[in-house]
């Protein structure tokens, strides 16, 4: 083969080789998770199952760490507001639910990167365990920015800028909702007052 075609064919790989590569990291960290939505939230039926796809293990190794089957765990994901507009971290936000039928759940914040706000209150999560119901049944707290006058009593802080991501998680749900997670009731989330700058 001449020097020249085989210059050309090694670069011709190279080429095929970065754009796999460009387009596997894009499907992972870019495009939508496959599953079923209960509002805005989304739901990944085959997160910690021996049937899911490498594309939906390897997003699970990026930004969840750890999953269970659905049998044990489901997580509900959302990036929206009930509006439809993206969470910010620099914007205050009421979040109301009515506590999910399971052993335990909770509802996380994460910052862009995939990983927990830093913040000097060290209140990351609200859970079954720490939330106040109130007489019509209701879950009711703030996420908000620690700047912000909203953020004094946020029962989650949150610092910076950019997108935000909540991650509600029910631990052991009942049979109803491993069979139909749609089903679930979803958390509402309504931005209250200014973002912060």
């Amino acid at each position: 083969m001449p020097k020249g075609a085989t210059t050309r064919l090694v670069a011709l790989y190279a080429v095929a080789v970065l754009l796999g590569i460009a387009s596997a990291w894009l499907w992972v960290t870019r495009i939508g998770i496959s599953g079923v939505d209960a509002g805005q939230w989304r739901v990944n039926l085959l997160a910690g199952s021996t049937q899911a796809d490498a594309y939906t293990r390897a997003r699970i190794a990026i930004f969840a760490l750890l999953a269970l089957d659905r049998r044990e765990t489901l997580y509900y994901t959302t990036d929206r507001d009930d509006g439809g507009a993206s969470l910010r971290a620099e914007c205050p936000y009421s979040i109301a639910l009515r506590p999910p039928t399971a052993r335990w759940w909770s509802i996380t914040a994460y910052a862009a990167d995939g990983f927990l706000f830093p913040n000097k209150t060290r209140r990351y999560s609200v859970s079954g365990e720490n939330a106040n119901v109130d007489a019509d049944g209701w879950a009711r707290f703030l996420i908000a920015p620690q700047s912000s006058a909203a953020g004094v009593d946020a029962r989650i802080t949150t610092s910076g800028a950019g997108a935000m991501r909540l991650t509600l998680r029910l631990y052991q749900p009942d049979e109803g909702l491993q069979r139909a997670p749609q089903a679930l009731d979803p958390p509402r989330i309504k931005k209250i007052g200014r973002c912060v700058s």
